[in-house]
């Protein structure tokens, strides 16, 4: 069943209303319908996972090879689709603006705007130019109408900039710059989560979980709306690959073949979705 691109806009948007989500990300087509078929409401791209699939690291992807990605991923399934757009491939807020229309435009249901500049120098964007290119992604998606929900992230525990009050200063200038969703990658604990999700609120908050620790239950109960995975998922599709890979290679063992999901179940999600 096909659905349209402004069915699933809308349907992201009632899953940010009330409760937690999961929202796990997917690297290609294959990924994505697996996860459907495992029940996955909603799901999110991840930069580095696609990097990975085509021999590229994080970062290392063009804007025009990133946007048909999210064309394909985004028509890969009927769920909506959240676009990681990095720093929206632009440093300038009027770039970002273009940007964001033409990442708009693939159909994904919302998109993340990071914070963060990719440089070692200067990690974070000044503030007045951060909250500037949150303002400039609102404003082109209100342009087209489309309703896709606008998600600004302050990446400055995942760069090493560990302040949480700057971190909450700048989720609060975003939220009031128009973001839809606020998101802060690498928080350290659940008192910085918690104090986050109080800062910003009523807007709700997403969580990046890549390892073992926290459950679904526990992060909805201080009060997260969306629990998202990043490269994790893929970074556990290519653990398991390097495993099997190194004893084979190294050992000339198969005996990691012995865990592995069984033809038949790897098989059917693709046979339904064609």
């Amino acid at each position: 069943m096909s659905v349209s691109a402004s069915a699933k806009r809308a349907e992201f948007r009632r899953l940010h209303e009330s409760g937690c989500f999961v929202l796990p990300n997917p690297w290609d087509a294959g990924s994505a319908r697996a996860l459907k078929k495992l029940g996955a409401k909603a799901l999110a791209s991840t930069s580095a996972g696609y990097a990975w699939s085509i021999g590229r690291p994080d970062g290392g992807v063009s804007l025009e090879e990133m946007l048909a990605h999210l064309t394909a991923l985004a028509a890969a399934t009927e769920l909506p689709l959240n676009a990681d757009f990095e720093h929206a491939y632009a440093d300038a807020a009027d770039t970002v603006a273009a940007n964001v229309t033409r990442a708009v435009a693939t159909g994904v249901a919302g998109l993340s705007v990071e914070d963060s500049t990719g440089r070692a120098d200067q990690p974070l964007y000044a503030f007045d130019l951060a909250v500037a290119r949150v303002k400039a992604a609102r404003a082109a998606i209100d342009a087209g109408g489309t309703g896709t929900l606008l998600s600004a992230r302050s990446e400055g525990f995942f760069v090493g900039v560990r302040d949480l009050d700057e971190t909450i200063r700048r989720l609060k200038a975003y939220a009031a710059a128009g973001a839809d969703c606020l998101y802060a990658p690498s928080l350290p604990d659940q008192a910085a989560i918690a104090a986050v999700v109080k800062a910003v609120a009523p807007k709700p908050v997403n969580v990046l979980v890549g390892g073992p620790g926290m459950k679904v239950a526990e992060l909805a109960a201080l009060g997260v709306r969306r629990v998202s995975t990043g490269g994790a998922l893929a970074r556990a599709a290519w653990g398991g690959f390097m495993t099997a890979s190194r004893a084979i290679m190294e050992e000339g063992s198969f005996q990691p073949f012995a865990s592995i999901e069984p033809f038949r179940n790897m098989n059917a999600p693709f046979k339904e979705a064609n």
